[in-house]
């Protein structure tokens, strides 16, 4: 049984997309490790990357080559500094060298060197072949895949079990939402409790709180800079960045000078219906605005989605509770986090597997289930969020214009964000004895309807508003 971790399905990374940018990035690195580890890389004489699928289809849009560029240069995605990203790319191709994990420079032509094959794998649409020539004249390559929120394997499943097997495993081994409610009825224990329980199995507390505080402060700091940033998003769809203006309209009268003071700020302003509305849409649409930008931002479980659950968190902060604190935020992030790997475990969340329904529809299955358990649902409520979120996303397609995380992208979160809380609320009024769809039936529709639909709506950019609106219409 995988053992998943809440900090594999919540990771910070780069924009714009986890399975096109950030699993590549991560890609390249791993392979520059195994490299090292089969003592080859000291023999390196040039290297080529090829791209397939989904990553050569959409890949410029989602600047997958630029995401393996900064992996061979051995940077990390997590720390690196975003805004020197393109003076890298600039003096790689200037200088036509790599310093190939900044220790050994190579011969490196951008537009030659990383090829767009449109041909798919048969393992996954994400797959990623990185070839190294050595200077005894032989070749290795290795073949990774992307899956979604920048998760990489070579070979998923028994890749996932060797993983598993360095430790132990967690103390309450879960792979259906079935066996939460059971293990939460016999031990009385909340899915926040019995989730932090397997946690610390990996890492102990004061380690779990730092991941967790570093997770929300990113979070928090994409939707600040969002909501504090205008202009136009790069990519040529030429799309207006729309939270700021949204934020300069309800923002209040109260001074602030940093993230968490803008959090009491937004406090003091007029709470009605349509205010709401706004809030939430105008967070949601701020980090993925900065997802957009190659921002950093944090899996939710992916960059395309995640804009949802730092809204939808927000929401519960700066409207339905002024007291909230970090145990709030750890028992909201514990909880979606769960969620979001019963969906990883049984189905996907990835686009180029299952389109949109992977992405926006688990993010906001994860947030509403999140926000339920702060609302003082049962865990029996919280799973019902969950699947009434997923089940009003069900079939969601993939097509974004121009292969851009922009447009409907965006909105998308927007609108899952909403669902989310609707679906919180509508569970909190339910008695999940009475419930006709349980979550597990979801999952497994949903993969079913993943596995049915057409390539052209997973990623792909070949259906839907990818061919209805041209870029020249932008």
């Amino acid at each position: 049984m995988e053992s998943i971790s809440v900090f594999d399905m919540l990771s910070i990374g780069v924009g714009p997309s986890s399975s096109h940018t950030l699993g590549p990035w991560r890609a390249a690195k791993q392979w520059i490790k195994d490299l090292q580890n089969r003592e080859l890389f000291t023999g390196v004489a040039s290297v080529q990357v090829e791209l397939f699928g989904s990553l050569a289809l959409t890949g410029k849009g989602h600047a997958t080559d630029i995401a393996v560029l900064m992996g061979l240069l051995g940077t990390d995605p997590v720390t690196f500094d975003i805004a020197d990203i393109q003076n890298q790319v600039d003096k790689v191709k200037v200088s036509k060298t790599l310093m190939l994990n900044l220790e050994k420079e190579i011969p490196f032509y951008f537009e030659q060197h990383i090829i767009f094959n449109r041909e798919f794998l048969d393992f996954h649409p994400n797959g990623v072949t990185f070839t190294a020539s050595l200077r005894n004249g032989l070749k290795k390559s290795s073949t990774y895949y992307s899956i979604g929120g920048g998760f990489i394997v070579q070979e998923e499943r028994k890749r996932a079990k060797r993983q598993t097997e360095k430790f132990e495993g967690f103390p309450f081994p879960i792979q259906k939402a079935t066996e939460i409610l059971e293990y939460c009825k016999k031990e009385k224990l909340s899915i926040s409790e019995l989730v932090y329980k397997n946690e610390l199995s990996l890492r102990d507390p004061d380690r779990i709180d730092a991941k967790l505080k570093a997770i929300w402060d990113v979070m928090l700091d994409s939707m600040y800079v969002g909501c504090h940033t205008k202009g136009i998003l790069p990519g040529g769809l030429n799309v207006i960045r729309r939270a700021y203006e949204t934020h300069e309209k309800l923002k209040g009268k109260t001074p602030y000078s940093n993230a968490y003071e803008w959090i009491h700020s937004i406090r003091d302003t007029e709470v009605k219906f349509r205010q709401i509305l706004k809030w939430v849409s105008c967070f949601a649409l701020a980090v993925n605005e900065v997802n957009a930008s190659l921002g950093r931002v944090v899996t939710a479980p992916t960059n395309g989605s995640a804009g949802v659950i730092p809204a939808v968190l927000m929401y519960y902060m700066v409207i339905e509770n002024h007291d909230a604190d970090f145990e709030d935020i750890k028992k909201f992030l514990l909880v979606a986090g769960e969620i979001g790997s019963l969906f990883k475990k049984n189905a996907t969340i990835s686009a180029a597997m299952g389109g949109c329904q992977a992405e926006i529809g688990v993010s906001s299955a994860m947030a509403a289930g999140a926000l339920t358990e702060l609302m003082g649902g049962s865990p029996g409520q919280v799973l019902v969020a969950a699947e009434i979120a997923m089940e009003h996303h069900l079939g969601l397609t993939c097509d974004p214009i121009g292969g851009l995380v922009q447009i409907p992208c965006i909105e998308r979160n927007a609108m899952g964000a909403i669902k989310a809380i609707n679906a919180s609320e509508l569970a909190l009024d339910t008695d999940p004895e009475n419930v006709k769809v349980p979550l597990d039936k979801v999952i497994q529709t949903m993969w079913e309807t993943a596995k049915d639909m057409s390539a052209k709506y997973k990623e792909t950019s070949e259906g839907g508003l990818a061919i209805g609106v041209n870029m020249a219409d932008c």
